[in-house]
């Protein structure tokens, strides 16, 4: 038995094979397996995204994150060499001049002064100003489109930025079967549709916000009939979420900031709910963080804009969602770490070996499970 109050990352190892890192989503938003565990008591159940309603009441509310990703990786060449280049848009840095924050790869090719070129629009040219990290780079975008005409040019070279444990097979039969399953929708057409929520309105995350994935149009009409309310707010996912914590001591971690957005609208929902003695639901780690970030000693919320940079992990006493909605992490994250925090060390990672047991399938594209009192 381990003592959480000295948690160390190598605590949140485990076996994750990998045939159950999801490659694809399920055919419909909400045909989803979902594991609920009781906290209280460790109890497991195996249930359907679609059975949620029946572990909430009416005036309970579900708050949603509904940042929208941009296609952030798109690919380039290099000039003269004419090198393939991965191009990972992290944010805008000047919209006037054109200057943008990237992730390259292979980064050892790439310098100061060099060139990218891109076959869909050769119109457009990135060259390298400075280099940030040791694949990080500054980009400033070359081109005779004007500055509002510019960002939407960018993103139509652009793809939906998967994380890096999703690596397809790219033969063309491979590719076709899981079309046919997309009902003959190109595999590329269904990422930029299935990797976004259904809710997604303000523009800014290079990841998408996955647990809000499993929602659909007919799940979220049957919760408001069910008399569950929904509220939402802005947490632009960056990917600070996907780096490896590369310290056992996990209060030596530090996590990089992310913009959140709480606005009147959603903070006053919770505070309702609080009154009023109904449960609230954060859907996703970004959303329980940015709560917990705002929430004063009794757990309401006030308006906030800005950012944050909250690592939470074991041990951790949470004052303002009752219940959470979240997909099966990768080992050793920090949403793993978030999840433990609420729900119990001992209960997460049991509840993750019997996932594992049972064939869930783990990552943005994944199962969900829900831990409920």
């Amino acid at each position: 038995m381990y003592k959480t109050n000295d948690m160390k990352l190598s605590q949140f190892k485990f076996k994750l094979p990998e045939e159950l890192i999801a490659q694809y989503p399920a055919s419909y938003r909400d045909d989803a397996r979902l594991l609920v565990l009781h906290r209280k008591t460790g109890e497991i159940e195996h249930k359907m995204v679609t059975d949620l309603i029946q572990y909430f009441n009416e005036g309970d509310l579900f708050v949603f994150n509904d940042s929208k990703v941009f296609p952030a990786r798109l690919y380039g060449h290099k000039e003269k060499t004419n090198a393939l280049i991965e191009v990972f848009l992290l944010r805008e840095l000047n919209h006037k001049s054109r200057y943008w924050d990237v992730l390259v790869d292979p980064a050892r090719k790439i310098r100061i002064g060099n060139k990218l070129t891109f076959d869909d629009d050769p119109s457009i040219v990135a060259e390298v100003i400075d280099n940030t990290t040791s694949r990080g780079r500054t980009f400033r975008f070359l081109t005779d489109y004007d500055n509002e005409e510019f960002v939407p040019r960018l993103y139509a070279l652009g793809s939906a930025p998967l994380p890096a444990y999703i690596r397809r097979p790219m033969d063309e039969q491979t590719q076709a079967e899981y079309e046919k399953v997309f009902h003959d929708q190109p595999v590329r057409e269904m990422d930029a549709e299935r990797y976004q929520t259904i809710f997604a309105s303000k523009v800014g995350a290079v990841a998408a916000p996955a647990s809000g994935l499993h929602f659909s149009k007919q799940l979220l009409k049957r919760m408001e009939i069910h008399g569950i309310e929904t509220t939402y707010m802005t947490s632009h996912v960056s990917l600070g979420i996907f780096k490896d914590i590369d310290v056992e001591d996990l209060t030596k971690n530090k996590m990089e900031s992310e913009q959140i957005i709480l606005p009147e609208t959603m903070t006053a929902a919770v505070n309702k709910a609080h009154e009023q003695m109904h449960g609230v639901c954060a859907v996703g780690t970004e959303v329980m963080r940015a709560m917990e970030h705002v929430a004063g000693t009794n757990g309401q919320l006030k308006a906030y804009d800005g950012w944050t940079n909250k690592f939470i992990y074991p041990p951790y006493r949470f004052s303002v969602a009752n219940s959470f909605f979240v997909n099966f992490y990768m080992p050793q994250s920090s949403q793993l770490m978030m999840v433990a925090a609420f729900a119990g060390y001992e209960e997460t990672m049991h509840a993750y070996e019997v996932a594992v047991k049972e064939g869930y399938r783990f990552g943005d594209y994944g199962d969900a499970m829900l831990v409920v009192d």
